[in-house]
């Protein structure tokens, strides 16, 4: 157990053979989840694939982890009644 990884999901994750890609992203939630506080997951991401990502290239861990490094971009605001189009009122 460590702080990059508290409950050893990434850990576990790997120990498993038949993970499907579905399987692996829940797990990288709960794992995101059970971070202490300030720490920041997109720093530990990077630790955590050179720690595994040579060993075990194909598997699905190691790609949603790597997804996880490229999802790091700003929030996009989504919905809402400002995003909505309106018509044009006729005077």
């Amino acid at each position: 157990m460590s702080v990059k990884d508290p409950k050893s999901l990434i850990y576990e994750a790997y120990q498993i053979a038949d993970l499907d890609q579905s399987q692996c992203r829940s797990i990288f939630l709960d794992w995101a989840l059970s971070l202490p506080e300030g720490v920041d997951a997109i720093m530990v991401i990077p630790q955590l694939l050179t720690r595994y990502a040579e060993a075990f290239p194909d598997h699905p861990m190691t790609v949603v982890l790597q997804e996880g490094l490229q999802a790091q971009g700003s929030p996009q605001r989504r919905g809402g009644w400002r995003s909505r189009s309106r018509p044009q009122r006729l005077n």
